[in-house]
């Protein structure tokens, strides 16, 4: 493309959110000129593939969500290495960080998320990893059979991945997190016992409730000294401590933002003819209705269908029906669903079998359910979540649903999906 050429439809970022706009846009509109830009010279793929690409059982040729016959097909110019620098509404251009600008008629920013670095003493003269992009993989794959002493910062879902992939190569590894418990964004104290016990039985040391006062440069790699004073030696450093949405190009653009883009029920921005969706949105919560940057695969979908539509102006563009949080982790051979709230409503059952490694928690309000979470306890999740969105009563098959969430679940919404 030409440096200045315009399009009808420009979609700067390239996974989940960006190809379920394009989707929309070409349900409604086969023949708007398209683009979609993507900051790394690859065809787009999902951060959640990362670590699988880490563990070598996803080769990062084989990663891309779509093909490039798929843009061929449907007119979608899309233009690799392409990182936003400015948006400027007013003309309705864009400008990128290799000199070149774009102008376009509709915009959608769904440029996602990136590591925090925290700002920890030293930690900007020694070597670490970070894993938000597919050459972060590789180059963590790559240094997995070289690791004798492994810490990992954060035991968010990233760090457990990357903690676990390390020490089925053998390595020594330790996860230091400053909350009392692993995964905490996404399970209760009782559920996050259960998952450390399994790192411990496979040998990873969990200091949790610990904080890193200093790195240092040492022949090995690097010394972290923690707030109780004690010293941990590694060969290898993953910094895994959250993300935050890609929001710097967005200087003196006049668009709306907190902590990440501020949209309305149709992905719009503050700004006429620019939408967001996706990591970097932050759209209406279903608990509540705050604001809130869900950062889920799901959320990213619907919310970059709703762009798409709504960018396209199609009629039956549905309101957003509000974040629902949704994750699935599987561990050392078990398995762990979080989906919906543990605060928004009453616990309706808790059962913990740490001999087993099992555990169920589900939580409703006023027969409807707002929240449930299992290790070894399987279930579908995605209807659990639709279950939620929908406010589905489920009081009459209240007790059977609490003796069998899967089951009874399904039941549901196969009449409620006829």
């Amino acid at each position: 493309m030409t440096e200045m050429q315009t399009v009808d439809y420009l979609v700067a970022g390239a996974s989940h959110a960006a190809l379920s706009a394009l989707e929309a846009i070409r349900m409604h509109d086969p023949a708007g000129s398209v683009a979609v830009l993507a900051r790394e010279d690859h065809l787009p793929y999902s951060p959640t593939v990362l670590p699988y690409v880490v563990s070598g059982r996803s080769k990062p040729e084989t990663v891309a969500l779509k093909p490039a016959a798929y843009f061929a097909q449907n007119n979608i110019a899309i233009l690799a290495g392409r990182a936003l620098t400015r948006v400027d509404a007013a003309t309705k251009r864009v400008h990128f960080a290799n000199g070149e600008a774009m102008a376009y008629g509709k915009l959608l920013l769904a440029t996602g998320a990136a590591p925090i670095v925290p700002p920890i003493p030293g930690l900007g003269e020694v070597k670490f990893h970070v894993l938000r992009t597919l050459a972060d993989a590789t180059r963590l794959h790559a240094a997995l059979p070289k690791a004798r002493a492994a810490v990992v910062l954060g035991a968010g879902l990233i760090g457990m991945h990357a903690a676990e992939n390390l020490a089925k190569t053998g390595a020594s590894v330790t996860v230091v997190e400053m909350q009392a418990q692993v995964l905490p964004g996404y399970f209760d104290a009782a559920a996050s016992q259960i998952i450390a016990s399994v790192f411990a039985a496979n040998g990873v040391r969990l200091r949790l409730g610990s904080r890193v006062e200093k790195l240092a440069a040492s022949s090995q790699g690097c010394t972290l000294t923690l707030a109780d004073g004690s010293c941990i030696d590694a060969d290898l450093l993953l910094v895994a401590t959250g993300v935050a949405p890609v929001i710097d190009y967005l200087e003196g653009s006049g668009i709306a933002t907190e902590r990440g883009i501020l949209v309305d029920d149709s992905m719009r921005t503050s700004v006429a003819d620019i939408y967001a969706a996706g990591d970097v949105a932050q759209a209406r919560g279903f608990y509540g209705g705050k604001p809130l940057v869900g950062g889920i695969l799901p959320d990213a979908v619907e919310q970059g269908r709703i762009a798409g539509m709504a960018m396209a102006g199609d009629p039956a563009t549905p309101a957003y029906p509000g974040s629902v949080p949704l994750n699935s982790y599987a561990f050392f051979g078990q398995q762990a669903l979080s989906v919906g709230s543990q605060s928004e409503g009453e616990l309706a059952c808790q059962v913990t079998d740490a001999g087993t490694n099992q555990y169920l928690k589900i939580v409703m309000r006023d027969n409807r359910l707002t929240g449930i979470f299992g290790i070894n306890r399987p279930f579908d999740p995605g209807i659990m979540w639709q279950l939620i969105l929908r406010r589905t009563d489920l009081g009459a098959v209240r007790d059977q649903f609490i003796a069998n969430p899967r089951e009874t679940a399904r039941q549901l919404m196969s009449q409620l999906w006829r």
